[in-house]
């Protein structure tokens, strides 16, 4: 099947999964049909210059395919089935005391606020998250009975901050059970997740939570090993979280080392130990999209291999990605398997080439070094704009370093996973020259993650703007062929528009309200720099506005205004993000009346001495900010100020309500405590 056919059925696919408005995946649909019916015709006589397109009927038949394709990702779009427990709940109530009985689909983790654990529980029909507080100690793939409040998980407040709604629904579960009793029904033999438990325990004794959480997540992947949040996060910022993640790589390194040692031997054998060895990784890793991918891949390119024909990696790449979302539609908004996907077509596509253009200007060895981790970034870019809104400034370098090391780490792990299993006192035998490797590998990851400007924080970027992104980049990165080299100027127009429009709306003077709970966050933006005023002091807070300013391109905030009475939580987490933090709960004097905390286009002035009215500036715009009604009165009786919106931080009365200024509905903000969460922009 050529690969453009296979590429065009992805993408019909896509449309149909990807949460938009059906018009828009109808326009999808008819952008996908154009080269399907601009494709040149078959015509007798000599060979043409360019191959012949499909014939008519070849051309309908692929139309239809196109269409029901469309039509079976809007089928299956992540949704609650009609026996889902979130049906359980009746319309207009917020919970309901409920029973349910299921299978643990992994051991319980810490929940993120420090406080319990959670596990995804299966039932006969959907699932839904346990939240336990104690923790008990349960095991993935025990049954058990739970009682207590089933709700819906709340969505995030805003669309560039985590939720939990958002978070269970890439898990297939739609509701949440706050467990008051629990009790177990059966405790059915789990060999592979006991013997998961067994060689992620052997490796974190030996080497500690750091050295030994890299040696296990290199053998199981970081999904399903405790890593500290620390060392993930210096490799994510170092641009070296693929190491930590079960991928295509660690696949390759342990079919490479099975079939070194098969090499010789018969048929037969070869075909038990390579697809032993993937089926083991498949069950040791569990079936995320990304090791299901790899799993694929290695083994239709095994078959292509061993039955003597030209393997065409593309063609599997495609074939396994197809194969996959037609059984799991939704396995396409996953971010791990669009990122490795991605990672795989660049280094199938534009490696090599890069490696040739480098190979001009540096040594061999170093180009072939340089060329396979910049070809993944460069085709991974938009997903990274997409999703993140940073990019990794010295990803290719950090790469480049740690690329000799990660075989022979990820070899030697496997091999005291092994040794855990089978024979225990190599363990620490082994551990003796790999723990050394590991800790220089550590090393590396924070200090590339500690660097300055380790990551350039450009904001998320729009989807239509990306898809703009992409389209452009696309020529840039496809092998020199006919027709590809007249696309690159257009394309080169499409990148800088697609920047430009981001810059300017990063750039331009915007106020944006986030409420959730009690909580409430101001952040003011003017030429692209920020300023925030926060409600509350506590360390949820603190880490919404760290989210906050990544997905707005804000490398920190100017000035931070904590209104809260109460010390914060974290005094550290705030001095982080902003190098001046103004919390008068921690000792700090507030703003007398006339004072200002300002930078260039960004101000806040004290109104009152008697509350904490405040009028806040961001380029033309100025609010009034009054976070209570004390707040309220005092702003009445000053002298009338001209302002362009009002934000009020509690439910006014009838009577307050009419002394109000007249303004547009869109510029009176309103954000009481318990109303539903939100945002709101000016």
């Amino acid at each position: 099947m050529p690969a453009r056919v296979v590429s065009l059925a992805l993408a019909a696919l896509a449309l149909g999964v990807l949460p938009m408005a059906w018009p828009l995946s109808l326009m999808g649909l008819l952008a996908l049909a154009l080269p399907v019916l601009m494709a040149p015709r078959p015509t007798p006589g000599p060979e043409p210059a360019l191959p012949p397109g499909p014939g008519l009927l070849q051309r309908l038949v692929l139309l239809l395919a196109l269409a029901l394709l469309l039509l079976w990702g809007l089928l299956h779009r992540p949704q609650p089935g009609p026996r889902d427990p979130s049906r359980l709940i009746p319309p207009g109530q917020e919970t309901v005391a409920l029973r349910l009985r299921g299978r643990l689909l992994a051991d319980p983790q810490p929940s993120g606020s420090g406080k319990g654990c959670r596990a995804l529980l299966q039932l006969n029909h959907g699932r839904s998250e346990l939240q336990f507080n104690p923790c008990p100690r349960l095991q993935q793939g025990w049954s058990l009975e739970a009682e207590g409040s089933l709700g819906r998980p709340r969505p995030a407040p805003h669309p560039l901050l985590a939720g939990p709604a958002e978070r269970l629904a890439r898990q297939g579960a739609w509701s949440l059970l706050r467990v008051e009793r629990w009790r177990l029904l059966e405790r059915p033999a789990t060999p592979m997740a006991d013997l998961r438990r067994r060689m992620a325990a052997a490796l974190l004794a030996v080497g500690g939570p750091e050295a030994g959480g890299v040696l296990a997540a290199l053998v199981l992947g970081s999904a399903v090993v405790p890593v500290p949040l620390a060392v993930r996060e210096a490799f994510r910022v170092a641009g070296l979280s693929h190491a930590l993640a079960a991928s295509g790589f660690h696949l390759t390194v342990l079919l490479g080392a099975v079939m070194a040692l098969a090499r010789h031997g018969p048929r037969p054998l070869r075909w038990g130990l390579a697809l032993g060895a993937m089926l083991l990784f498949l069950l040791l890793a569990g079936p995320q999209p990304s090791v299901v991918r790899a799993v694929l891949m290695g083994a239709m390119a095994f078959l292509v291999q061993e039955s003597g024909r030209r393997n065409r990696p593309l063609g599997v790449l495609l074939l396994a990605c197809l194969g996959m979302v037609l059984v799991a539609p939704a396995w396409l908004l996953d971010v791990g398997f669009q990122l490795s996907v991605a990672a795989c077509a660049g280094l199938m596509l534009t490696a090599r080439p890069l490696e040739e253009r480098l190979g001009a200007w540096l040594p061999r060895w170093v180009a072939a070094g340089v060329a396979v981790p910049l070809a993944a970034s460069l085709w991974t870019l938009p997903l990274q704009l997409l999703h993140f809104g940073a990019l990794p400034i010295y990803a290719v370098p950090a790469n480049l370093l740690i690329e000799p090391l990660l075989t022979p780490l990820t070899l030697g792990a496997m091999a005291m996973a092994v040794a855990a299993v089978l024979a225990p006192p190599l363990v620490g035998l082994l551990a003796l020259p790999l723990l050394p490797l590991t800790r220089l590998f550590l090393w590396l990851a924070q200090l590339f993650a500690g660097l300055p400007l380790a990551q350039w924080q450009l904001g998320k970027m729009l989807p239509l703007l990306v898809l703009l992104f992409s389209l452009g980049l696309l020529p840039w990165l496809l092998p020199l062929q006919s027709g590809v080299q007249a696309w690159r100027r257009p394309g080169a127009l499409l990148l800088a528009l697609a920047f430009a429009l981001h810059l300017a709306l990063l750039g331009g003077d915007q106020l944006l309200l986030v409420h959730e709970g009690r909580r409430d966050l101001l952040v003011a933006r003017h030429g692209g720099r920020g300023a925030l005023v926060s409600r509350s002091a506590d360390g949820l807070s603190c880490g919404r506005a760290r989210q906050l300013a990544l997905g707005l391109g804000l490398q920190r905030f100017d000035w931070i205004l904590l209104l809260d009475g109460v010390a914060a939580e974290r005094p550290s987490c705030w001095r982080e993000i902003s190098p001046t933090v103004l919390a008068p709960g921690d000792g700090s004097p507030p703003l007398a009346v006339g004072q200002r905390l300002a930078s260039p286009g960004l101000a806040v002035t004290a109104l009152a001495a008697d509350s904490q009215a405040l009028l806040l500036r961001c380029g033309r715009l100025a609010w009034a900010l009054l976070p209570d009604r004390q707040a309220l009165w005092s702003w009445r009786r000053l002298p009338p100020q001209p302002v362009r919106g009002l934000w009020l931080g509690f439910r006014p009365r009838q009577a307050e309500r009419r002394a109000l200024p007249r303004l547009d509905p869109s510029r009176l903000w309103i954000s009481a405590a318990g109303s539903a969460s939100g945002w709101q922009q000016s």
